[in-house]
C-alpha cells in the first residue's frame, strides 16, 4: 500500500502550503470532474481545518447539513497522517456513524475511488463491542438460550482448534450479530470484571485480534467517543502495568458530532459498583481447602455489602430518567467505609491464598482486580468531595455509579494541551452562535471557530407544524400522525417517554413501529432505511442518522429533548449562575436542531416535522423559532 503525501512536496513551499494547494485542486476541480458538487461551504471548512493543523490548535467547526463535512475533514486528515507518519483519529458518536462512514458507499470509498488513493483505514470499537470468550462460556454453562448456541456455531474454528496463530483473523464484534437483543449480548460481552491479561485465550480473542489489526494503521482509525474517552482515561494506567494504550500515538483527532463527546467523557469516568458482581465472583472462589480466615472476611464482606444496598434503595428517589438520587445518611456511610475496610483485609489474605493454589489463579486475578475498583469506588462514595453519585436498575439489578468529578478539569488536563490539532465537526454546536456553552462544557480554553449554513433551500422542503396541547392529548394526536403511511421517526427525550408512548398505541399501530432497544440499532436502522418498517422510536438517535430520500420523509420531535432532572445535570447546575439559561436550555437548542437536522440530507429530500410543546412551554416558542431552519408553518 502507498502512504506517499497525495500530492507533490517542492522546496520552495511548506508542506502546508502544498496542502493548501492540493485541496484548492482536488475540490474544486478533481472531485467535481468525477460528478461531485463543488460546495463552497466545503471548500471553505477544509481551509479552515488546514490553519488549525498548522497552528495545533481546537478548530470548532460548525457547518450546516449538506456541507460536505466528512469530506472536508477527510482530506486534510489523510495528507496530515501521511506527512506525520502518524495516523489519524475519526472519532464518531456511536456504532451507528461509523458504521455510516465505512459502508462501501459511504465518503471514504467514494474519495478512494475518485482520487484513486488506497486509504488504510481500520475501525477501533469499545471493549463492550466484542464478545468475551469466558462470559460467553459462563453463559453457556447456565443457560440453553437458543441465542447462544447460535453465537457458539459462528465462532472461528482457530479459537479452540490446535492451529498456528497466522491463521486468525478479526471477529466477535457486536455488528456480526445483528439479531442478538441487547440484554441478550450484555450476557456475553466483554465486561469491566474481566481480568485479560490472565486469560489463558486471550491470544485468540476477537478484541486482541482487533486491536493488534487497528494499531498498525497508516491512515484512518475509525472509533467511537466512549472508546477515545476509554483511551485517554487508561492511558498512564496501562503504560504504568506495562500495557500498550487502547491507540497507538496519532497525528490528530477529528471529533465527528463532537458536541457529543462531554457524555462520552462522564460514561468513561465512570465507576461502577453493582449490587451482584462481588456476590458471585466471591461465591465463585469459596472452594474447598481455602482458609478459615479468608472465608470469614468474605462471608462478613458479603453481609455488609447487602446491607449498604438495602440502604441504597430504600433512601434512592426516581428522576426524570433512570439515574436515582441517593439521599446519603450516616448509616450509608458507614457501611460504605466498613466494606472497604474488609476489601482490604481480604486482599491481604488473598497473598497467602495465591501461594497455596487452592483458589485457580484467573479467578483470584479477577477477584483481586474487581476488589481494587471496589475499594476506590467506595472510597470516592464515602468521601466528602465533589464526586457525582447516583443508583440505576439494570436488567434487575441495582447498581451505584461514581464519577469522580465534572470532566471539564480532566479533559482540560489530559486533551487541550494545545500539542495536538483536534478538529470538532457537527451541525450543532454553538447556541444563537455562540459557541461558549460547549467550549465550557469541555473545558476548551483556546479554539479557533465558523459557523457556516446549510446550502439547502429549506423554506421549500421542509414544514414545521406546531402540535400545541395538553400531555394527556398527546398519544391521540400521535396516533393519528402515525395513521398516515409514510417513513416517520418519532424521536422521545427518555426510553421511559419511549415506551409509554408505544404502550399506549392501539395495536394496529404497535405493528407499525420499531423501536430502540428492541434488537441491535444497526439492524434497526437498516431496516427502516430499506422501509421495511414505517415508523422507528428512538430516544438516542437525535444525531448522526443520515437517512436520505424516501427513506425518511417526517420526523416527530414527541418530547422537548431538556436535559434530565438526575444527579449528573444537578451538579452542573450547581456550578451555574442560572441553571436554566446556562444548562438546560442550550442542551435543548442544540438537541432539537439536530434531531430536526435529521430530515433533509441532500439536496433532493423534503419533508415535514411535527414539534410537539405543551402549553406550561409555551413561552419558550420565541427562543425555539429563532433555531430553526423555517419558521413554523
Amino acid at each position: 500500500m502507498s502512504t506517499k503525501i497525495p500530492f507533490q512536496l517542492v522546496k520552495d513551499q511548506t508542506f502546508f502550503e502544498s496542502l493548501n494547494d492540493w485541496l484548492g485542486d482536488t475540490l474544486y476541480d478533481d472531485l467535481t470532474e468525477k460528478g461531485f458538487e463543488c460546495r463552497d461551504e466545503q471548500i471553505y471548512m477544509a481551509f479552515q481545518i488546514e490553519q488549525a493543523l498548522k497552528d495545533k490548535n481546537v478548530l470548532l467547526a460548525e457547518a450546516g447539513v449538506g456541507t460536505g463535512k466528512t469530506i472536508a475533514y477527510l482530506l486534510p486528515a489523510l495528507a496530515y497522517a501521511r506527512y506525520t507518519g502518524k495516523p489519524a483519529v475519526i472519532s464518531c458518536a456511536d456504532e451507528t456513524l461509523i458504521d455510516q462512514l465505512i459502508k462501501e458507499e459511504g465518503d471514504i470509498q467514494k474519495l478512494s475511488q475518485a482520487l484513486d488513493l488506497s486509504i488504510d483505514v481500520r475501525l477501533a470499537k469499545a471493549r463492550n463491542q466484542y464478545i468475551c470468550l469466558k462470559r460467553l462460556e459462563e453463559t453457556s454453562n447456565r443457560t440453553d438460550e437458543e441465542f447462544v448456541d447460535l453465537v457458539e456455531d459462528e465462532l472461528p474454528d482457530f479459537i479452540y482448534a490446535d492451529r498456528s496463530l497466522q491463521s486468525v483473523f478479526p471477529y466477535g464484534v457486536r455488528s456480526d450479530y445483528p439479531y442478538l437483543k441487547d440484554e441478550e449480548w450484555e450476557m456475553i460481552n466483554y465486561h469491566p470484571i474481566q481480568q485479560c491479561a490472565a486469560c489463558d485465550i486471550r491470544n485468540r480473542c476477537g478484541q486482541t485480534i482487533h486491536r493488534n489489526h487497528y494499531r498498525e494503521a497508516v491512515d484512518l482509525i475509525i472509533c467511537s467517543h466512549d472508546f477515545y474517552m476509554e483511551h485517554l482515561w487508561t492511558k498512564e494506567s496501562r503504560v504504568r502495568q506495562g500495557q500498550l494504550p487502547l491507540l497507538p500515538e496519532v497525528s490528530m483527532v477529528v471529533f465527528d458530532e463532537g458536541h457529543l463527546l462531554e457524555y462520552s467523557a462522564q460514561r468513561a469516568l465512570t465507576y461502577e459498583v453493582q449490587e451482584q458482581t462481588i456476590v458471585q465472583l466471591l461465591e465463585r472462589i469459596m472452594v474447598d481447602g481455602i482458609r478459615e480466615k479468608s472465608l470469614q472476611l468474605m462471608e462478613q464482606l458479603l453481609d455488609i455489602h447487602e446491607l449498604f444496598f438495602k440502604q441504597l434503595r430504600e433512601r434512592a428517589t426516581q428522576n426524570d430518567n433512570e439515574r436515582l438520587t441517593i439521599n446519603k445518611n450516616d448509616e450509608m456511610m458507614r457501611l460504605a467505609k466498613k466494606a472497604v475496610s474488609l476489601s482490604n483485609e481480604l486482599l491481604e489474605e488473598f497473598v497467602f491464598e495465591g501461594e497455596l493454589y487452592v483458589i485457580p489463579e484467573y479467578d483470584l486475578k479477577i477477584v483481586e482486580e474487581y476488589l481494587e475498583q471496589y475499594i476506590y469506588s467506595m472510597e470516592l462514595f464515602a468521601d466528602q468531595n465533589d464526586a457525582v453519585d447516583w443508583l440505576e436498575n439494570r436488567r434487575d439489578e441495582s447498581t451505584l455509579l461514581i464519577m469522580p468529578r465534572l470532566v471539564t478539569s480532566i479533559l482540560k488536563e489530559k486533551l487541550f494541551t494545545g500539542e495536538m490539532p483536534i478538529v470538532f465537526s457537527s451541525a450543532t454546536l454553538s447556541v444563537e452562535k455562540s459557541f461558549d456553552y460547549l467550549a465550557y462544557s469541555l473545558g476548551i480554553e483556546s479554539y479557533q471557530s465558523f459557523s457556516i449554513e446549510s446550502p439547502f433551500d429549506y423554506e421549500n422542503v421542509m414544514k414545521i407544524h406546531l402540535e400545541q396541547g395538553v400531555h394527556e392529548d398527546n398519544i391521540e394526536r400521535l396516533s393519528k400522525l402515525l395513521s398516515e403511511e409514510e417513513q416517520t421517526l418519532v424521536l422521545f427525550n427518555s426510553k421511559q417517554s419511549m415506551m409509554e408512548a408505544y404502550e399506549k398505541l392501539p395495536l394496529e399501530l404497535q405493528v407499525l413501529v420499531a423501536y430502540e432497544g428492541e434488537r441491535s440499532l444497526s439492524s434497526l436502522v437498516k431496516d427502516f432505511q430499506q422501509r421495511k418498517v414505517q415508523v422507528f422510536f428512538s430516544y438516542h438517535l437525535w444525531e448522526g442518522l443520515d437517512l436520505p430520500n424516501e427513506s425518511l420523509t417526517r420526523v416527530i420531535i414527541f418530547d422537548l429533548p431538556f436535559p434530565p432532572k438526575d444527579p449528573l445535570f444537578e451538579a452542573r447546575r450547581q456550578y451555574a449562575e442560572d441553571a436554566f439559561d446556562e444548562v438546560d436550555l442550550p442542551f435543548m437548542l442544540l438537541r432539537l436542531r439536530q434531531g430536526i437536522g435529521r430530515l433533509i440530507r441532500t439536496s433532493e429530500d423534503a419533508g415535514s416535522i411535527h414539534l410537539f410543546v405543551e402549553p406550561e412551554r409555551s413561552e419558550l416558542l420565541p427562543v425555539i423559532e429563532r433555531v430553526l431552519p423555517v419558521p413554523f408553518s
